[in-house]
């Protein structure tokens, strides 16, 4: 599997990417960034992110993560949840990984990694992706996991998504 991990990406570098300062973004954050972290997509979920975290402080330690290949790797996407648990324990998660790096398993290695991270954390029972039902790339990726369908749901920015969920207990102990 892809070696893969985490870099907090805090509300100073998503500051900074809003800013369009792709150079103090990097600094602050202590790793390259590319220009994947100032599309109209990104730069709409740095803009969200921030504004639940202003509204809620403890979204931050939930909401960013960079992903990072290696020990001193490249940055090759992003990841994170929408927010704490809520009160059924239930976290949702969120990735992409940057063009440059898909169809290498940073996909799968990103999500590997956020359910390990959800199955650590107290409070977390469940963890949901919700997914368009036309997005076959982000389909396969949750292919055997065990995720489950849930229901659907309208989304103001995707449109219908798919809900999927499987208990965080099953990632404690993988490896």
């Amino acid at each position: 599997m892809t070696e893969l991990s985490f870099v907090e990406l805090d509300g100073a570098v998503m500051t900074a990417l809003l800013d369009r300062d792709l150079a103090r973004a990097s600094a602050r954050a202590g790793i390259p960034l590319t220009d994947f972290f100032l599309t109209d997509s990104a730069l709409w979920l740095w803009r969200y992110r921030l504004g639940q975290m202003a509204g809620d402080p403890a979204r931050a330690n939930w909401c960013g993560r960079l992903a990072v290949c290696g020990p001193g790797g490249a940055v090759v996407g992003h990841g994170g949840f929408h927010g704490p648990p809520d009160d059924r324990g239930m976290v949702e998660l969120g990735y992409a990984v940057d063009p440059a790096f898909r169809r290498r398993g940073y996909a799968r290695a990103t999500l590997t990694e956020l359910l390990r991270r959800a199955a650590a954390a107290p409070g977390v029972s469940t963890v949901r992706a919700s997914i368009r039902p036309d997005n076959v790339a982000s389909l396969a990726t949750i292919a055997g996991f065990g995720f489950t369908e849930a229901g659907e749901l309208w989304d103001e920015e995707d449109g219908m998504e798919t809900l999927y969920e499987v208990p965080a207990a099953r990632f404690l102990s993988a490896s």
